[in-house]
């Protein structure tokens, strides 16, 4: 749909649910459970910020040689984390997700050694002043090379590049360790020799947190088909006063975004903070650009600016030409 006037919209103007016609690859599902994990072993375990960084957020790296995840995980997809002990009603604790940030694959090549991006999660219960500390980030951060840890996955079938990867161009949108899906899409289609465009817009709140700079900034420089948009909340504010968040690459970069979301063969991929989306669907809508969304019946005639959290959670899906991962 054109750009026009986007609150006109009646009945048959809505982006209609289908089947996926575009066409993601058949992966494998839950090899290992999480009543029958395996043992793998970390390899590596680094810093992924720089050292001013307030973050603590890390590269960990498992060597999975020998199992039935060896060269079976592709970027998109999930590996679960089992850490030890227990949770406070006794129970051994629930599987934790972390998509791996690695290529197709692997790390190595030849899909032995994989790779996450984890950051510790260190907060404090406001109310009773205690500190809170999340189990299996903590747990995974805590562990060095040699360590065996407990693993479970693959996970994960939708958020994949298509099989015709080299039929679409793409925007990536992150927050965070969100970053992480993307690193090994990024690596995947620049190595195939991809000619369309390829936008990765990344928002964190400091210079600090740019996860994985040098790889980015590397391959903007030598593929002028790949664009790397560095959004940093805290430090640089917008003309108006606002922080810029990642959703205001898509008008903020105006000049680059536009042209590519305006072809029919452009996909966006979202993964980061849950509630980015609100902000990401509203200036869609702005633009009418209302093929990225699925919209109820109930927004007709409403100015996106004016759309509500809750109606948002409510009456807009993600269409089939966009892809989202939020926690």
């Amino acid at each position: 749909m054109a750009p026009g006037n986007p609150y006109s919209l009646n009945q048959s103007d809505m982006p209609i649910q289908t089947a996926s016609q575009i066409p993601l690859p058949e992966v494998d599902l839950n090899t290992y459970k999480p009543k029958d994990p395996v043992p793998v072993s970390i390899v590596k375990s680094e810093i992924a910020t720089a050292s001013a960084s307030p973050n603590f957020v890390r590269h960990v790296e498992f060597d999975v040689s020998g199992t039935d995840l060896e060269n079976r995980v592709i970027p998109g997809q999930s590996l679960g984390i089992l850490a030890e002990g227990t949770d406070e009603n006794g129970r051994p604790h629930k599987v934790r997700l972390y998509s791996t940030c690695s290529p197709t694959g692997g790390e190595d090549g030849n899909g032995k050694i994989y790779a996450t991006t984890v950051k510790r999660v260190i907060d404090e219960h406001w109310e009773t002043q205690e500190l809170f500390l999340g189990v299996c980030s903590n747990y995974l951060c805590d562990r060095k090379a040699g360590d065996i840890i407990r693993m479970t996955g693959p996970s994960g079938r939708r958020f994949l590049l298509p099989e015709t990867y080299e039929d679409y161009n793409y925007i990536f949108l992150a927050t965070g360790t969100g970053i992480a899906p993307f690193r090994g899409m990024a690596i995947d289609l620049m190595r195939s020799g991809m000619k369309n465009d390829v936008v990765l817009a990344f928002g964190c709140p400091y210079r600090t947190d740019l996860l994985y700079k040098n790889l980015f900034d590397d391959l903007d420089q030598k593929h002028k088909n790949f664009h790397y948009l560095k959004f940093v909340s805290r430090e640089d504010p917008r003309t108006d006063g606002t922080k810029p968040y990642v959703q205001y690459s898509l008008i903020d970069r105006a000049d680059l975004m536009n042209p590519i979301l305006e072809k029919d063969n452009t996909l966006i991929y979202v993964c980061g903070l849950k509630g980015m989306e609100t902000g990401i669907y509203k200036i869609l809508g702005q633009l009418g650009l209302f093929d990225y969304l699925r919209i109820k019946e109930k927004l007709n005639g409403v100015d996106p600016l004016d759309w509500t959290t809750d109606q948002v959670k409510s009456y807009i899906k993600p269409g089939e030409r966009m892809f989202l991962e939020v926690y």
